[in-house]
């Protein structure tokens, strides 16, 4: 069942990519890279079995994120693929100040979110520092790697620069998010399995988003630039 569904969610998350691009532009794309950043780094604290595996949820949603800043890279240029990296960035920052900020209020007698909300967002320093260190690292690695490769190829071979880039970005990502975020919570066994599992996943995402890439080309050869 868990199979089917994260088949069924990469596809649709990798089809939004090109339908919010097709009618918002590289707007579209830097609103994605902001909503999926915050939203996987709620569902990154939720574990699943899939493929024999235990790995967390986020990985689709943080795989897009990689997808989204090759097409800026590719359709805009290098300077707005940094851009939307940067604003990810300071987003998730932010997020993470205010709801420390708001857990700090006393809730009411009649309040039932609090405790969720504590359960939720009070894990999130550890969660949000480990995302902030990984995510800017890896992506600023991404950007650089898929456009040293560019010029490296004279602009041949997309297939090669999406994958390579992203391969190493996503290993990178998956290292430092874990060892900052997990380490210490789980038996050594199962931490390796989950930093393991959780890149064997984004792998597979990123290999299934060559075609979105190569489609987003075809599709909008000259960007959309609203």
């Amino acid at each position: 069942m868990n199979e089917l569904l994260w088949i069924g969610f990469a596809l649709l998350d990798l089809t939004m990519v090109l339908v919010v691009y097709r009618f918002f532009g590289r707007t579209g794309l830097f609103g994605l890279v902001v909503f999926n950043l915050l939203l996987c780094n709620l569902q990154v604290l939720k574990t699943v079995e899939m493929f024999g595996l235990t790995t967390t949820l986020g990985n689709i949603l943080y795989a897009s994120v990689f997808l989204s800043t090759d097409m800026l890279g590719e359709l805009h240029g290098k300077e707005d693929a940094k851009k939307a990296v940067l604003l990810g960035f300071v987003t998730l920052l932010l997020m993470t100040g205010y709801m420390q900020l708001a857990l700090q209020f006393v809730p009411g007698a009649e309040d039932f979110a609090h405790p969720h909300l504590s359960a939720l967002f009070g894990f999130m320093p550890r969660i949000a520092l480990a995302s902030l260190a990984a995510y800017l690292i890896s992506q600023m690695h991404d950007v650089w790697a898929f456009h040293r490769i560019k010029a490296s190829t004279g602009g041949k071979h997309l297939w090669l620069r999406n994958n390579a880039s992203t391969l190493v970005s996503q290993l990178l990502d998956s290292a430092i998010f874990c060892t900052i975020a997990f380490y210490g919570l789980f038996p050594a066994n199962v931490f390796m399995e989950i930093m393991v599992s959780t890149y064997v996943i984004k792998v597979a995402v990123a290999v299934l988003d060559t075609p979105f890439i190569y489609l987003a080309k075809k599709l909008f050869p000259k960007g959309v630039h609203a």
